[in-house]
């Protein structure tokens, strides 16, 4: 059976969503509490990993991200559910509970340390004295999962002996394993907790195949729940494999229709979205996401260079319509680069992992140069690290205005000979800026993300 000390809630008559691998995410953990659930578990954490784990306040997205070395967000929360989400923190299994001296020094650690473990039946006797045992050492209740180790979910939950357990014990039990055959709607969860004598009730794969399964007000259809779920995913930028498997899982046995294979065969949070017709929703959130980012950044970044190590910084962003069409500060610094008969600029460009910005660095002449702020795309950061340089180096750089530069005379010679005028050069700027600023969100969306270290203003506690 599962056992779970709880010491943090107030633990009876709750309904619960139980820790589920690759399913107690942020996005269902919101969803989940937004359909009436009182306490959400995220997904069992792996403890010598946590460990490793940095704790930073991610400003653009609100949350507090837990980031492993390489730079994976390891568990994401918001303010949202405050107070009533269960950090859930494994790493000892079943092999814990078949060692009673091991799970008493364990439950009598400070409180917030609960342990989560299987235990395979005995005896009914022997397990009776177990959880007894367990008890005096001040837990403030159990969750059991009526299955024996050796069951899978499909073998049918037994409410004999959780009622055994909850008969045995005087701290509060929570029932949980009713999902297949017993709670398939909100009025079951109450008959469910009755047949065991539990407490409360603890809600895995009802609750991951529809959400509204913890709604008084009936269920709702699932296409719905899928949709809202999406939107918490975009809005907190849940990883797109994550994403994917949560609504597959929602989809069950209509994974093979139209909507299920186009799901199936996305790889991003674009593609996803635009199989359920919310692209405009994640245009819009991505574009909101930018304007924090950058109020964030720019208001704590110095615009004269200063040195971080051996590297040259200075605040710039890449505004593409600041440039004629076909000419970028790359072309620039490569042009000059050949001229001055110096290397090619080399361009080392990270990823942050919390909001998938990007920062490119880039060295010419054994001299590295950076902007501090990230920009949405690979192809922006770029620009920009050519710009701090040319700045810095005191070379136009192609802006607008910069008539004297001859890269800009040759190719505004181009335009004229292909039969361009001045002013459908003008607008066909603006209509470039705009596309290329709408295919740096989808790609920035896209990436699976690359390892760098969180920095810039988001606090690290």
């Amino acid at each position: 059976m599962v056992l779970v000390s709880v010491s943090c809630f107030y633990v009876v008559d709750i309904t619960a969503l139980a820790p589920m691998v690759r399913v107690g995410t942020l996005p269902m953990r919101l969803l989940a509490l937004d359909y009436g659930a009182d306490v959400v578990y995220c997904e069992e954490l792996i403890d010598i990993k946590m460990a490793q784990c940095q704790r930073v306040v991610n400003e653009v997205l609100q949350t507090v991200d837990f980031v492993a070395p390489d730079d994976r967000v390891m568990f994401r929360t918001c303010a949202k559910e405050k107070a009533r989400v269960v950090f859930q923190m494994g790493g000892m299994g079943a092999a814990l509970l078949s060692d009673p001296e091991k799970i008493e020094a364990v439950s009598l650690l400070p409180v917030g340390s609960d342990w989560f473990g299987k235990l395979h039946w005995f005896q009914m006797e022997e397990t009776v004295r177990l959880v007894q045992r367990i008890e005096k050492t001040g837990i403030a209740a159990l969750a059991v999962h009526g299955r024996f180790k050796e069951e899978r979910p499909r073998h049918p939950v037994h409410c004999d002996y959780i009622k055994a357990v909850a008969q045995a014990v005087s701290i509060p039990v929570i029932a949980n394993g009713g999902s297949l055959d017993l709670v398939k709607a909100n009025a079951d969860i109450e008959e469910f907790r009755k047949a065991t004598g539990a407490s409360s009730v603890m809600l895995g794969r009802a609750a991951m195949w529809n959400a509204s399964v913890f709604s008084s007000q009936g269920p709702i259809p699932v296409e719905r729940v899928m949709e809202e779920y999406l939107r918490y995913a975009i809005r907190y930028d849940n990883h797109a494999f994550n994403t994917k498997y949560c609504l597959c899982q929602m989809l069950r046995d209509k994974v093979e229709s139209p909507l299920g294979k186009q799901v199936q065969a996305a790889q991003t949070n674009v593609e996803i979205s635009e199989a359920f017709g919310l692209q405009d929703f994640y245009l819009q959130t991505q574009e909101q996401l930018q304007v924090r980012r950058d109020s964030l950044y720019s208001s704590s970044q110095p615009d004269q260079p200063v040195m971080d190590g051996d590297v040259t910084m200075m605040a710039i962003k890449f505004e593409r319509r600041e440039y004629p069409p076909q000419i970028t500060p790359k072309m620039f610094l490569l042009e000059w680069s050949r001229k001055e008969k110096l290397e090619q600029p080399l361009y080392k460009t990270v990823q942050r992992s919390q909001d998938r910005a990007f920062q490119s660095t880039v060295t010419v002449a054994e001299k590295k140069y950076r902007s501090s702020l990230w920009e949405k795309s690979k192809k922006f950061a770029e620009q920009a690290a050519a710009i701090v340089c040319l700045r810095v180096l005191g070379i136009p750089e192609g802006r607008i205005g910069e008539e004297d530069s001859g890269l800009v005379c040759k190719r505004k010679r181009e335009w004229k000979t292909n039969g361009f005028t001045e002013e459908e050069g003008r607008k066909k700027r603006h209509i470039a800026g705009i596309q290329q600023e709408n295919e740096s969100s989808e790609f920035a969306a896209a990436a699976n993300g690359s390892h760098h270290k969180p920095n810039g203003p988001a606090a690290q506690l």
